[in-house]
């Protein structure tokens, strides 16, 4: 999966968008949920560390079983310290990549089978970019 890092927005203002605070349940809707009771600072729910953290966009499949869906946006915190199993961005040779972090087996892994595992070898040129924290996917095209 490829990563593009998207450029921060001008404006820091925050935007707080309407919150439903009770569960949306996926099967049959509660008539007595049909309020808002809440605001909801995107910024304060998804960014634990503002000066350490940046958006990339998600490209192909290679992490569909983790969540990660092609386009989906991502949330990422150069503060965490990598760890096995952490899904990080990486810089290979330049080229950034999203792929879950095997420290023991010197790997990063893809979600998905049917892509192979890069090993982290000597002649590799490699970066940790960051710790992805948030995916927030696409659901479908909306035009």
């Amino acid at each position: 999966m490829k990563v593009q890092r998207l450029s921060p927005s001008e404006s820091t203002e925050s935007v707080i968008l309407p919150f439903f605070s009770a569960s949306v349940p996926a099967g049959f809707p509660s008539p007595a949920d049909d309020y808002i009771e809440a605001g909801l600072d995107l910024n304060e729910y998804l960014v634990k560390h503002p000066s350490a953290t940046y958006l990339a966009r998600a490209s192909g499949d290679s992490m569909t079983k983790a969540g990660i869906l092609d386009g989906a946006l991502l949330v990422v915190d150069k503060s965490i310290t990598p760890k096995t199993g952490h899904i990080v961005i990486a810089a290979i040779n330049g080229e950034l990549t999203c792929k879950i972090l095997d420290i023991e087996h010197r790997l990063l892994r893809a979600a998905n089978p049917s892509y192979p595992s890069v090993s982290l070898n000597e002649d590799l040129d490699l970066l940790i970019e960051g710790v992805v924290v948030h995916a927030i996917n696409p659901m479908m095209n909306q035009s």
